[in-house]
């Protein structure tokens, strides 16, 4: 899922928090997977609409914060780059504009069920290169 937004403050962040929740409600549980960004907590969400609403919406959500010395291994960085050489990497003039071509490469991306080639491996990682 994706939401373009002006910024990327506290209450961007728990506005799409609400909105994965809303779009997946009849989902048992949802995992998001990010980034330890200091606006991606469960705090955001009393902030933005208060402790009984926040613990309504985060009642089936698990988050999962990808190591802060391993962000290259975050898939959302991967999708991001990939969104920049398909989609954002231009000058789009208005936010309208912006959010249909975000919106029709978001749609066929999931189409086309798009994935990751993931080609690193541990033999890779445990690799001397000195």
């Amino acid at each position: 899922m994706t939401l373009v937004t002006n910024r990327r403050t506290k209450i961007d962040f728990a506005h799409f928090v609400k909105a994965i929740k809303e779009r997946y409600s009849e989902t048992k549980t949802i995992r998001v997977v990010m980034d330890n960004l200091n606006t991606h907590k469960e705090k955001s969400l009393e902030e933005a609409f208060g402790k009984e609403e926040a613990e309504k919406i985060l009642k089936n959500i698990e988050f999962h914060y990808t190591p802060k010395h391993a962000s290259w291994l975050n898939a959302t960085e991967f999708e991001i780059n990939v969104m920049d050489i398909e989609c954002t990497g231009r000058r789009i003039g208005d936010m309208d504009t912006l959010v249909h071509e975000v919106d029709s490469w978001n749609k066929r991306r999931n189409e086309h069920e798009s994935k990751i080639n993931w080609k690193f491996t541990r033999k890779i990682a445990e690799m001397d290169f000195s």
